[in-house]
């Protein structure tokens, strides 16, 4: 079947001058001369038959279908500049998975334990996507993520399915100097130290505090960091203590540099998850889903 698809060319000429709102500056982008991004243009509109820029006066501007196209067409130029260069450093050879990672859970768990992956299977490369938030799978070319939320965000992730990893278990850390003899401490005398909150969960240590049956005013007062790498440099330097998933500071904890301030954990509210598009997955998925499966059960 002949595919009604515009040429690349074409395509990579129109998304620039979107983005620059200039066919000029295209042009000098594109090492091509203004008269030739110009043409490109007008072969494309021709070719869908809808005007894709609006000219004026002042210049030009996208209309409304442009600037539509103009978004949907750089998210695929952009997956398949992703999976030309990575068949070009591969040369063919092996299999290759996408993933959509919380940051600061990729950087201090995932990460971590990719050499033992890459030593069991060498011909798999795993390439590591940074989000935070659900997406659509079909707007972009990640094949899973590891996502941490709540059952019901998970739940309400449209055109996808969830696998639980673990659930995420908080416990107060901090420097040893902070602690008499380096010696945990009851809630209660936590509640008089300095604490350290994140920015995303506002609420943690007043949650915890009234887990423990703790009366703390202060409990969502102290500085707060927007990561919880920044979150652990602060507690390791000894600012204060901080409530840390356990998985994230299992780096700190085996080196000395964070202890437990409290030997009184708590399971949060979130999880962490495998989310795949509901449809079926390719054999490099299968692979890497059953490994991280396996880590995960450790």
């Amino acid at each position: 079947m002949r595919r009604q698809l515009p040429s690349t060319q074409a395509l990579n000429c129109f998304v620039s001058a979107a983005r620059h709102q200039s066919f000029t500056r295209a042009a000098q982008e594109l090492f091509l001369t203004q008269g030739a991004v110009s043409r490109q243009v007008a072969a494309l509109e021709e070719f869908l038959g809808v005007e894709l820029f609006r000219r004026t006066q002042h210049g030009m501007t996208l209309t409304p279908a442009g600037a539509d196209y103009a978004r949907q067409v750089t998210q695929r130029l952009d997956a398949l500049e992703r999976d030309t260069l990575d068949l070009m450093g591969r040369r063919g050879r092996g299999e290759s998975v996408t993933l959509a990672v919380v940051p600061t859970f990729a950087m201090r768990w995932l990460i971590p334990r990719l050499p033992a992956l890459a030593r069991e299977q060498p011909d798999l490369m795993v390439h590591i996507e940074s989000e935070v938030r659900p997406f659509l799978f079909g707007e972009t070319g990640v094949d899973a993520a590891i996502y941490a939320g709540t059952e019901e965000q998970v739940r309400q992730w449209a055109g996808a399915r969830a696998r639980l990893l673990f659930h995420e278990e908080v416990v107060p850390v901090c420097s040893r100097a902070l602690l008499r003899d380096g010696t945990p401490v009851e809630p209660d005398a936590l509640a008089a130290m300095p604490l350290l909150q994140q920015s995303t969960r506002p609420d943690a240590w007043r949650l915890w505090f009234e887990a423990m049956g703790v009366e703390a005013p202060g409990a969502m007062a102290g500085p707060r960091y927007e990561q919880y790498s920044m979150q652990a440099a602060a507690a390791a330097c000894g600012l204060g203590v901080a409530l840390m998933p356990t998985l994230l500071i299992e780096a700190e904890r085996a080196s000395g540099a964070l202890v437990v301030a409290c030997t009184r954990p708590q399971l949060s509210r979130r999880s962490y998850y495998l989310v795949q598009p509901d449809l079926p997955e390719r054999a490099a998925l299968t692979r890497f889903k059953s490994w991280l499966i396996g880590r995960a059960t450790d």
